[in-house]
């Protein structure tokens, strides 16, 4: 593991101690790779995964017309905030999961709120 995931992963566990994800309102982690996002809906308290999704799905990527860059990002977050509205979740804490609030990770934030999702 180089240096720069390391730093990643002690911010993500300093943020983590600091945010529960209840039932009422449940903890929404993205993770980043080159070319995907995914994310999970995450209730702490009974440590269950309420909702997860990625933009390598199949049907995701029909949709999309690339992957890896902001458009890519904005579309997913569009979609993600879609599908968790229909399973009735609309009110999250959004964990970053240490990434820095740039580039992917803030067009996927803004798409979630534009989707309807609080936080």
């Amino acid at each position: 593991m180089n240096k720069k995931e390391l730093s990643r992963l002690k911010r993500h566990r300093r943020i983590k101690m600091k945010m529960q994800g209840t039932r009422v309102k449940p903890r929404l982690v993205v993770r980043r790779s080159i070319n995907n996002l995914s994310a999970q809906i995450i209730d702490d308290t009974e440590n269950k995964v309420l909702f997860s999704y990625s933009s390598a799905n199949k049907e995701f990527k029909q949709k999309a017309s690339g992957s890896g860059n902001v458009k890519s990002a904005q579309a997913f977050g569009e979609a993600f905030s879609r599908l968790a509205k229909e399973k009735g979740i609309s009110n999250i804490i959004f964990d970053r999961a240490g990434y820095l609030y740039h580039g992917r990770i803030k067009a996927f934030a803004e798409a979630l709120r534009k989707g309807g999702m609080e936080f």
